[in-house]
Protein backbone atom coordinates (compact mmCIF):
# COMPACT_ATOMS: atom_id res chain seq x y z
CA UNK A 1 0.00 0.00 0.00
CA UNK A 2 1.27 3.52 -0.81
CA UNK A 3 1.27 6.46 1.33
CA UNK A 4 -1.41 7.86 -0.65
CA UNK A 5 -3.76 4.51 -0.69
CA UNK A 6 -3.21 5.06 2.98
CA UNK A 7 -4.24 8.61 3.22
CA UNK A 8 -7.26 7.68 1.21
CA UNK A 9 -8.23 4.79 3.14
CA UNK A 10 -8.07 6.76 6.01
CA UNK A 11 -9.90 9.53 5.08
CA UNK A 12 -12.38 7.14 3.61
CA UNK A 13 -13.27 5.45 6.93
CA UNK A 14 -13.15 8.79 8.60
CA UNK A 15 -15.49 10.07 6.96
CA UNK A 16 -17.43 6.74 7.09
CA UNK A 17 -17.45 6.63 10.77
CA UNK A 18 -18.30 10.15 11.21
CA UNK A 19 -21.32 9.57 9.35
CA UNK A 20 -22.98 6.49 10.20
CA UNK A 21 -22.30 7.52 13.82
CA UNK A 22 -22.72 11.35 13.72
CA UNK A 23 -19.39 11.88 14.85
CA UNK A 24 -16.64 14.54 14.04
CA UNK A 25 -13.45 12.59 14.28
CA UNK A 26 -10.34 14.76 14.32
CA UNK A 27 -7.49 14.54 11.50
CA UNK A 28 -5.33 11.45 11.81
CA UNK A 29 -2.05 11.44 12.79
CA UNK A 30 -0.99 8.44 10.57
CA UNK A 31 2.83 8.37 11.30
CA UNK A 32 1.68 8.57 14.82
CA UNK A 33 -0.14 5.46 14.26
CA UNK A 34 2.16 3.17 12.63
CA UNK A 35 5.08 4.02 15.04
CA UNK A 36 3.48 2.72 18.40
CA UNK A 37 2.01 0.13 16.25
CA UNK A 38 5.38 -0.89 15.14
CA UNK A 39 7.21 -0.30 18.63
CA UNK A 40 3.89 -2.19 19.74
CA UNK A 41 4.48 -5.03 17.69
CA UNK A 42 8.50 -5.09 17.90
CA UNK A 43 8.47 -4.90 21.59
CA UNK A 44 5.68 -6.94 22.49
CA UNK A 45 3.85 -9.31 20.02
CA UNK A 46 2.78 -8.47 16.54
CA UNK A 47 -1.18 -9.04 17.82
CA UNK A 48 -0.43 -6.20 20.58
CA UNK A 49 0.08 -3.20 18.09
CA UNK A 50 -4.16 -2.82 16.67
CA UNK A 51 -4.51 -3.22 20.46
CA UNK A 52 -2.01 -0.78 21.45
CA UNK A 53 -3.40 1.65 18.90
CA UNK A 54 -7.16 0.84 19.97
CA UNK A 55 -5.90 1.69 23.72
CA UNK A 56 -4.67 5.21 22.42
CA UNK A 57 -7.29 6.00 20.68
CA UNK A 58 -9.47 5.30 23.42
CA UNK A 59 -7.29 6.95 25.59
CA UNK A 60 -7.31 10.21 23.27
CA UNK A 61 -11.15 9.96 22.56
CA UNK A 62 -11.56 10.76 26.41
CA UNK A 63 -9.31 13.15 26.54
CA UNK A 64 -5.91 12.37 27.01
CA UNK A 65 -3.33 14.21 24.51
CA UNK A 66 -2.20 11.96 21.51
CA UNK A 67 1.28 12.67 21.48
CA UNK A 68 1.94 11.99 25.56
CA UNK A 69 -0.47 8.95 25.38
CA UNK A 70 1.76 7.76 22.27
CA UNK A 71 5.08 8.15 24.19
CA UNK A 72 3.62 6.38 27.32
CA UNK A 73 3.06 3.47 25.00
CA UNK A 74 6.18 3.51 23.40
CA UNK A 75 7.87 4.17 26.94
CA UNK A 76 5.58 0.97 28.40
CA UNK A 77 7.05 -1.20 25.13
CA UNK A 78 10.56 -0.43 25.39
CA UNK A 79 10.40 -1.68 29.23
CA UNK A 80 8.57 -4.53 28.16
CA UNK A 81 11.36 -5.64 25.51
CA UNK A 82 13.33 -5.14 28.32
CA UNK A 83 11.83 -7.75 30.22
CA UNK A 84 10.37 -4.79 32.79
CA UNK A 85 6.59 -5.40 33.71
CA UNK A 86 6.63 -9.29 32.85
CA UNK A 87 5.94 -11.36 35.71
Amino acid sequence: MTADELSTWTHAAKTALDTQFNLTIPEVDVQLLLDIARDAAHAVDRPAAPITTYLLGYAVGQGADPQAAATSLRHLAGEWDLGLHRE
